[in-house]
């Protein structure tokens, strides 16, 4: 036989877990903190893309291995000035030509693309010209960013948070009462991504080709463009009673 359990009383007081979340005596204040800060570009990235042709497979291979030494020894000595440098995607296609009824191979064509990173800006202007100068060198970018753990992306959540707190505190000062405690701190995700390369601006290109001018190319003069971080927070708090 089991004791049965006792009962509840009818009158028992309200808990912790069942109380209102808000009530008269303690109004809840919910806010949004945004902020929107500018800082100067640390990074840059180029697309660098090398091209051979050959009347076989192998002469257009042997022509490629060659070009894409010379661009990335070229790349190498600016040392640390270059953070990343990889290799992408690389093919060797036929170029097919039409013979009467038959088709024949007229030539093959390979590509071999390298993607940069740079933060010497100034070692980056030199850099571009001096693959533009290659022979069948095709150069894209910049593309301006910030580094994924940037200082600058936790000011703009700390300048957000900030301004939750002094839109929050405004609000309860306005009729009269005043902050007593956060319940809750939300990130809804709103910042830039800073990635990878947000929101670049339309990349200029550079073709280097067959019988370039032999005398160094002049290094281009490149304004780094400014990034733009945005931080969004939700932020909940209780208040005193106000003053109606």
């Amino acid at each position: 036989m089991t004791d049965a359990a006792p009962p509840t009383p009818a009158t028992a007081p309200y808990t912790t877990a069942t109380a209102p979340y808000a009530t008269p005596e303690q109004p809840r204040v919910a806010v949004r903190g945004e902020a929107r800060l500018e800082f100067d570009a640390e990074i840059a990235r180029i697309s660098i893309t090398v091209s051979a042709r050959g009347k076989d497979r192998r002469a257009a291979l042997e022509d490629l291995t060659r070009r894409n030494s010379a661009a990335l020894e070229l790349v190498k000595s600016y040392g640390q000035a270059v953070e990343k440098l990889e290799t992408g995607a690389f093919s060797v296609t036929p170029e097919l030509t039409r013979n009467g009824r038959t088709e024949r191979v007229h030539a093959y064509h390979g590509r071999v693309h390298i993607t940069a990173v740079l933060a010497d800006f100034t070692a980056l202007g030199e850099l571009t010209t001096r693959l533009a100068d290659l022979e069948l060198t095709h150069v894209t970018g910049p593309w301006w960013s910030l580094r994924p753990h940037s200082p600058a992306h936790g000011e703009a959540r700390r300048q957000a948070v900030r301004e939750a707190v002094q839109r929050a505190r405004e609000y309860a000062e306005a009729i009269g009462g005043r902050l007593s405690a956060l319940v809750e701190l939300a990130d809804i995700g709103a910042e830039a991504p800073a990635p990878a390369y947000p929101m670049p601006a339309p990349p200029g290109a550079v073709r280097g080709f067959a019988g370039a001018a032999a005398e160094a190319a002049p290094a281009l003069d490149l304004e780094p463009k400014r990034q733009t971080v945005y931080a969004q927070v939700n932020a909940r708090f209780t208040m005193t009673p106000p003053q109606l």
